[in-house]
């Protein structure tokens, strides 16, 4: 059976309030209200993105969600998990005063912005999903106990999985510290020989993995949980992986955590497609935009949605974003990996609201 996926078309540049129009309208014709029910904890789970980038989603479209979540007597709350990386999301702390920076703060959203995996992303709790790599996930404990999960995500490129979207924002986005190294065990990278031994990458490893060998920066295997972000840091091109072996894993993986996060709760999801680049919001830097703005997509489906866009974005350019993103790395890996644990389908019915 094909899943419903809802599209409004967006102008390309559309500011944040004409973000938030389309956004009520979706809602109301997708009646995503219906899944809410009075006093229910409802996690709207979005990604403020890493310091410095200015291409995340704006708190405009998300707010309308949080008004219509109270108009119906539900408890809306904003939420978010802290990243294996050093940097301004880390710790709940830092995470939350940048959140309140950049316009996600109860001040102006009107609803707390919580952090689901506790003040060091340790706080977690495990999901039995029988999947093909896990038998249970670790899933930030506050998302466990809520009766509904809204996802809204910003459509990007991704470094290892092609595609940054709702997969990747509740899978990855909603996996506690111990998820998302186990999501990214498979990634170990190597340092080459360009290497001028600038430090960068000892600076911010999460795991202090990277120590000083004959006068060039070298990675301790053992002590590496493939976070990626010596890969990031380094402008010297001087880290290498072999993306071939590692991304299969970490889209499978990171799918099958998306499956432990929506696990026996209510759920719907937004995909933005406004703003897209060619690296993922974590990249602490200022992108320019891939391709034309798109619109706004909405489904219950998290894997249809993901379809969705890739089809959308090929429909209005010559290839998918991922493609035009990362064309060496297969998006379709997590998509056809969420059809076979049962995830979504990825077959749908794309229903106009405008």
């Amino acid at each position: 059976m094909k899943s419903k996926v809802y599209f409004i078309k967006l102008e390309d540049g559309a500011s944040p309030d004409k973000q938030a129009l389309a956004m009520e309208k979706i809602y109301n014709f997708a009646d995503v209200s219906s899944i809410i029910s009075e006093k229910d904890f409802v996690a709207i789970k979005i990604h403020v993105g890493e310091k410095g980038n200015i291409t995340h989603m704006k708190p405009e479209p998300v707010k309308v969600i949080v008004d219509k979540v109270k108009e119906k007597g539900g408890l809306p709350f904003l939420t978010e998990t802290s990243t294996l990386y050093k940097g301004e999301r880390s710790n709940a702390v830092n995470h939350i005063l940048y959140a309140h920076e950049i316009g996600f703060g109860i001040d102006k959203i009107g609803a707390p912005f919580i952090m689901s995996d506790g003040l060091l992303g340790n706080t977690e709790g495990s999901v039995t999903i029988n999947g093909e790599l896990n038998e249970k996930v670790h899933i930030a404990k506050e998302i466990i106990g809520v009766d509904v999960l809204i996802g809204v995500s910003h459509a990007t490129g991704h470094i290892v999985t092609g595609l940054g979207a709702c997969i990747k924002n509740i899978g990855m986005g909603l996996a506690s510290r111990k998820g998302k190294r186990k999501q990214h065990s498979a990634m170990k990278p190597s340092i080459k020989e360009t290497c001028v031994f600038c430090k960068k990458c000892m600076q911010w490893c999460p795991e202090d993995a990277i120590i000083e060998k004959e006068k060039k920066a070298w990675i301790i295997q053992e002590k590496c949980v493939g976070c990626g972000e010596c890969l990031s840091v380094c402008r010297y091109d001087s880290v290498s992986f072999d993306w071939g072996a590692e991304a299969g894993f970490t889209q499978k993986c990171m799918t099958e955590h998306a499956l432990g996060a929506v696990k026996h709760k209510k759920s719907f999801f937004f995909n933005l497609m406004v703003d897209m680049t060619k690296d993922c919001d974590c990249w602490g830097k200022i992108q320019e935009k891939l391709i034309p703005d798109i619109g706004i997509l909405a489904s219950s489906d998290p894997v249809a949605i993901d379809m969705a866009t890739l089809e959308l974005t090929a429909r209005f350019n010559k290839s998918t974003l991922a493609q035009i993103a990362y064309d060496n790395q297969n998006a379709m890996i997590q998509i056809e990996h969420g059809v076979k644990i049962g995830l979504g389908v990825k077959e749908y019915e794309l229903v106009n609201v405008e």
